[in-house]
């Protein structure tokens, strides 16, 4: 009988595609997936601590697994990503439960620590330099742990920015591309599963190639992977503005497999406070690459993420970011207070903020978006968009879905009747009819109903 694992994938979904290239490593080892980890011979937990809460979270869920040492099968527990690799000198110290620990440059010796196990070995480390090119053969065997319509593309790994705030660099190394060549095989085999949606993902997207090709090549990759059939949708996430080209603006305006959809995190909107973080934008450079990108696409989706509360952020520094997000009118928003991370040279940054100004920076940014979000929604209105169904409701013949201007897990749903089944993965043509803060509501609008 095979021997089984069982995952736990936690944090980014960068993460989500080492997990699920772990997974398909194990299975041509010989190794068994289930979802049940009472009746899994090993657990893997793939761990995040980008911030203070994934921290908690990560070691909460180790402790939650390790039980099963002692109520399950479990012989083994084995802890990967980026938990290990921060704390890798006291980790057996501080988690003795974990049998092994794998650095995020070490994800490819997962079955060989598997092996190791269960042949009695305990207590070690398997910790790869994270400067390591990427292999070419990264994902082409990967399991998806997404709904089989959809699956991200990771391009990238590690980042050059070297935020004040952020340990990524420290824990994820420099910024190395994938070939095109590869990304484009790894591309038809999801194709081929019947994956129709492509979220291309990295640390930092818009750069992707500098390190191989000498500049920025993502335009040049899009074109390509756009030209993989059985690719419907193509959606960008994390991308500079500093360094998101016009060539990159372009292939996306043109090519209709693209969604009008970016993702691009700006953090603040406030010079001084940017000057501070370490970021290489400014205020006018990012009113600059979104009026490009509008000007493009006016019909596109623009998602950015804030940090509020970092340290020295003044009453007034705080009102400026609440006058850029109003002028901005950014479709999609998300906030986060500032987490002080060791190691970092924000944590030392004198006037560090209370927890609970961060929290009401927070609200009051999120009640302003929540504004925007509502008279966007409402424009929708009287619109036939393209959906992507991903379920069915408890109600009779109500589903749930997504449009090209929202990213999986992120964003707002469609909720839509059809008079005949819709089957996830589906796409259809709703007509919306009413509006909701994030989500909008509408009826499926079928072919003769155009031609009456």
């Amino acid at each position: 009988m095979k021997a089984t694992v069982a995952f736990t994938s936690l944090g980014c979904d960068k993460n989500r595609v080492d997990s699920e290239v772990m997974l398909g490593i194990l299975r041509d080892r010989g190794y068994e997936a289930v979802a049940d980890e009472a009746q899994a011979d090993l657990i893997v937990v793939n761990t995040c601590c980008f911030i203070r809460d994934a921290l908690e979270e990560s070691i909460e869920t180790i402790l939650e697994m390790a039980k099963y040492k002692e109520e399950g099968n479990c012989k083994g527990l084995i802890v990967t990503g980026c938990l290990g690799q921060r704390y890798e000198a006291e980790f057996f110290q501080e988690l003795p439960e974990v049998d092994a620990v794998l650095g995020t440059a070490a994800y490819e010796e997962i079955a060989d620590a598997a092996d190791r196990i269960l042949e009695g070995e305990k207590g070690f480390k398997l910790l790869e330099d994270i400067d390591k090119p990427m292999r070419d053969e990264n994902g082409k065997g990967r399991i998806l742990s997404t709904a089989p319509y959809f699956a991200y593309l990771k391009i990238s790994e590690g980042c050059d920015n070297h935020c004040t705030y952020c340990v990524i660099p420290k824990m994820r190394g420099r910024h190395r591309s994938r070939t095109m060549e590869s990304l484009v095989e790894e591309t038809q085999a999801l194709a081929r599963q019947g994956v129709k949606e492509l979220v291309i993902v990295a640390q930092d997207t818009s750069i992707y190639g500098r390190d191989l090709y000498g500049e920025p090549k993502l335009h040049e990759l899009l074109e390509k992977l756009a030209a993989v059939e059985g690719i419907q949708w193509i959606r960008l996430l994390y991308c500079y503005p500093e360094t998101l080209t016009q060539e990159t603006i372009d292939v996306m305006a043109k090519n209709e497999k693209i969604c009008h959809y970016i993702d691009m995190p700006i953090q603040h909107g406030c010079d001084s406070v940017l000057k501070r973080m370490g970021r290489k934008s400014s205020q006018e450079l990012i009113r600059q690459t979104v009026k490009k990108l509008r000007a493009a696409m006016p019909d596109i989706a623009i998602r950015t993420t804030l940090i509020v509360g970092f340290p020295g952020e003044t009453e007034e520094e705080f009102a400026q970011l609440q006058e850029f997000v109003k002028e901005m009118r950014f479709d999609r928003l998300g906030v986060f207070c500032y987490s002080q991370e060791e190691g970092t040279p924000a944590a030392k940054m004198e006037g560090q903020i209370d927890e609970e100004v961060k929290e009401e920076r927070q609200k009051i940014i999120m009640d302003i978006q929540k504004q925007i979000a509502a008279s966007l929604c409402e424009k929708e209105v009287g619109k036939v968009v393209e959906v992507l169904a991903e379920g069915k409701l408890p109600e009779e013949n109500v589903y749930c879905g997504r449009t090209r201007r929202d990213a999986p897990d992120i964003d707002g749903m469609v909720f839509f009747k059809a008079e005949e089944e819709v089957y996830s993965g589906d796409f259809v043509s709703v007509e919306i009819k009413e509006a909701g803060d994030y989500d909008l509501m509408g009826d499926v609008v079928y072919a003769d109903e155009f031609t009456q």
